[in-house]
């Protein structure tokens, strides 16, 4: 995470000074290191190889509709859906007169004033890994978060929203893990996130301030932890858990989820160009992530960062040869919309139009409705399309957290079915070369006689046949709105 990254915010939080209530003292230990899941409806960068047998690219696919058999190497049914892997944090959210100075010294003094004492609750909210585990819970998936999380006010908020979302919680630390009592290493990780008054944002939280990972005590996979990777059907990671866990943790959990028979989404996000020119350590994990996952996620400017190479379609064929597992690559492109690429074919899908109010936490809104998809494998156009309205319905609130996207504004904004298409842009968008390749691509309106390459589905037949499976789990009364 930069020091100091600037974005304009649309909607103006009001100023809200440092509170006199202390933080009361308590043990740094996780007072519940696993909260039993709750039942749900179910519908170019440097590293080294790992040694894993590669499935053949493209197998397991059938018409667009990826097939997945959840019962691999012995393991037995799968009864969570998506395991999040680290990046637990709350995000405070305050008005300040300026953001924090650049200075590293001066910003850790700015931070640890505002760390003094808690501002009121209605700042804060549940960040990081929260949001795509939140959403994914909302279209009905069970879901489990892996991470730490500490005994102190921060951190027993974070519990409750996660167990309010229907959200299971596993600790990744154990009685044996050594650490200071006193330590701040311990505690729940925060993220300032200040605005100015011109609306501009300033992050920061401790994992700024150090070289080596904010958890970096944490050497292991318990065996709590392994058991939830075990009876997963996905397991996510992204690149802000490199903030938080070592790299050698992260490339250990990956490696028991291939053993385990468990699928690996991987979102490399803004840290994947710094890890690129990282220690070599976080440079071979990195290589190791991309190289181990089955589905990659990353916007048109990480893919090119990772790559070289401008054009996401081109950009994403590359990592899909360079992946040892990798069968889908999907590059989100905000208000123009995503596209799935897989060693056969390639799927485009224009965004929704909406009014946009705030970005923050829709990529991660998108991740999950794409693991929704993975899950019931849906045809690729559509998991495209529910994914895309995903996180255009969390652009329509404020905010991350409990604010992205509910089941009814999804079911709202599919309902409505307008697309923000842009002919002369896709049709640049696609490479001359793709002779071997299917292309689908998602209309408002299907022109008749297009070409065997090129197939066009009309949005209203992809949301007649996905808003009957979104109303059930909506009459289920099992989806927290």
């Amino acid at each position: 995470m930069p020091l100091l990254h600037l974005i304009t915010l649309k909607t103006p939080v009001p100023y809200h000074g440092p509170s006199l209530l202390p933080i009361s003292p308590q043990s740094p230990r996780l007072a519940h290191p696993i909260i039993p899941p709750i039942p749900r409806s179910v519908l170019s960068c440097r590293g080294v190889g790992i040694q894993v047998s590669p499935p053949e690219h493209g197998s397991g696919s059938k018409n667009g509709v990826v097939q997945q058999d959840w019962k691999l190497r012995g393991v037995g049914v799968k009864d969570i859906d998506v395991a999040t892997l680290g990046n637990l944090c709350v995000d405070i959210v305050l008005s300040v007169p300026k953001l924090p100075p650049k200075n590293l010294h001066d910003r850790k003094a700015y931070m640890d004033r505002l760390s003094a004492s808690p501002p009121d609750k209605k700042y804060w909210e549940a960040g990081g890994n929260c949001n795509m585990a939140i959403a994914a819970a909302r279209l009905g998936l069970r879901c489990v978060s892996i991470g730490h999380v500490g005994n102190e006010l921060y951190g027993n908020f974070l519990l409750d929203v996660l167990r309010d979302e229907g959200i299971s919680i596993v600790g990744m630390s154990e009685d044996t893990d050594v650490v200071d009592d006193l330590s701040a290493s311990y505690e729940t990780l925060l993220c300032w996130v200040l605005v100015d008054p011109l609306q501009r944002h300033g992050f920061c939280s401790r994992a700024d301030f150090s070289k080596e990972p904010a958890f970096s005590w944490l050497s292991r996979l318990s065996e709590d932890v392994k058991m939830a990777v075990k009876k997963s059907k996905i397991l996510f990671c992204n690149g802000y858990g490199f903030d938080e866990l070592s790299p050698k943790l992260i490339t250990s959990a990956l490696e028991f989820a291939v053993e385990v028979g468990t699928s690996i989404f991987f979102d490399p996000g803004p840290r994947g160009k710094s890890l690129c020119n990282g220690t070599p350590e976080e440079q071979r994990a990195l290589g190791q992530c991309l190289r181990m996952s089955d589905v990659l996620l990353l916007t048109s400017d990480e893919a090119e960062a990772l790559t070289g190479i401008k054009n996401p379609i081109i950009a994403g064929q590359e990592l899909l040869k360079k992946g040892v597992r990798t069968k889908w690559v999907i590059v989100k492109m905000g208000s123009r919309g995503s596209i799935l690429i897989t060693m056969s074919s390639i799927s485009c899908a224009p965004a929704f139009k909406v009014n946009v109010i705030d970005t923050v936490g829709c990529g991660d809104s998108f991740v999950a409705a794409i693991a929704f998809g993975f899950i019931h494998n849906m045809p690729m156009v559509s998991s495209l399309a529910i994914a895309n309205a995903v996180g255009a319905a969390t652009a329509m609130g404020c905010g991350a957290g409990r604010n992205v996207a509910t089941l009814e504004k999804v079911i709202e904004l599919m309902k409505v079915a307008d697309l923000n298409e842009d002919d002369k842009f896709w049709k640049e968008m696609l490479p001359e070369n793709l002779d071997s390749q299917e292309i689908t691509f998602l209309s408002k309106v299907v022109v008749n006689g297009t070409n065997n390459q090129l197939k066009h589905i009309a949005l209203q037949k992809v949301v007649s046949e996905l808003l009957p499976k979104l109303n059930s789990l909506s009459a289920d009364g099992k989806v927290l709105s």
